[in-house]
């Protein structure tokens, strides 16, 4: 396989590219059926009696090349191409217009803008803590106690101007808060490889390298729960296309069936959560690994 740089962002400069901030990596046991339909055929999906490891990462950056913003990744599980093995993503979800249009064109994510909103419910008769963002948990300040329930993320995509529930995601914790300690947790360096691509701005198979050095530590996992309608087909199900559908109809339903897949990766089991803080993540300019089309998806009328 030929390997060739991609072309760099003029907005984001010259690559690596610089984000600082703090995260949640949370892993989950996805079924391999859900997990299945985002991976391209060039590629094999890391599975075991029926799952791969996927999850999420959500990212408050305070700065980057695109500014202060959010980002969550929905990663669908593991995949195979000798010899390393990498995580996809399913859908990436940032509030920053200049970040998703730099997810899509130069490095082949799925990104789509989406709103972030942060909503702090304090239980009666319990103090009220300050937050410098939503994965600081117990930012604390002279107060003793955490509400039970201290912060709903409430994550919605945009769609033609409209908002459209994705996922909620609950941070809670009780008992006596901690005395923040921004350095608190194993200081460590660390790479996380990924495929991306496959895609309609870039049909190549792309990787690239997200070089982190943080401070970890093991958290309780968070609670994800889905849309407040959720849609009335089972997210479970794997991708159909129908023959008899016209190509713009057949985009359509794929799109929808990446929304729901999506959300079904989110809800599924948690086993481990880590909080990343004081990070520095070096994104490295993506390499192409693969020559193939997402045409394969779709459906022509």
């Amino acid at each position: 396989m030929e390997v060739g740089e991609t072309k760099c962002s003029s907005g984001y400069g010259k690559p690596p590219w610089i984000f600082k901030g703090s995260a949640l990596y949370q892993l989950h046991l996805v079924k391999a059926e859900t997990a299945r339909p985002f991976i391209p055929k060039e590629l094999r999906l890391v599975e075991a009696f029926g799952y791969t490891l996927g999850g999420f990462f959500l990212a408050s950056y305070e700065d980057s090349p695109a500014g202060a913003f959010d980002e969550l990744v929905v990663i669908a599980g593991i995949v195979w191409n000798p010899p390393t093995s990498c995580a996809w993503a399913a859908r990436v979800l940032v509030n920053s217009d200049e970040a998703c249009d730099h997810g899509r064109k130069y490095v082949g994510l799925p990104s789509q803008v989406a709103r972030f909103t942060k909503r702090i419910n304090a239980v009666q008769g319990q103090p009220k803590c300050k937050f410098r963002n939503f994965l600081n948990i117990g930012l604390g300040t002279t107060k003793t106690y955490f509400p039970k329930d201290f912060m709903d993320l409430q994550v919605s995509e945009i769609k033609g101007g409209a908002a459209e529930d994705f996922c909620n995601i609950k941070f809670s914790a009780t008992g006596p808060a901690p005395k923040f300690n921004k350095r608190a947790g194993l200081a460590i360096k660390m790479s996380l490889p990924s495929f991306s691509g496959h895609s309609e701005y870039i049909p190549n198979i792309l990787k690239y390298s997200c070089h982190i050095d943080c401070r970890v530590r093991m958290v309780e996992p968070v609670k994800v729960s889905g849309p407040s309608f959720p849609p009335k087909e089972d997210t479970g199900k794997s991708l159909h296309l129908h023959a008899h559908l016209t190509a713009n109809s057949a985009t359509e339903e794929l799109v929808d069936n990446e929304h729901k897949l999506s959300i079904s990766v989110m809800l599924s089991r948690p086993i481990i959560a880590l909080e990343f803080n004081c990070l520095k993540m070096r994104v490295e300019a993506p390499i192409v690994v693969a020559n193939c089309s997402k045409s394969s998806l779709k459906v022509s009328s």
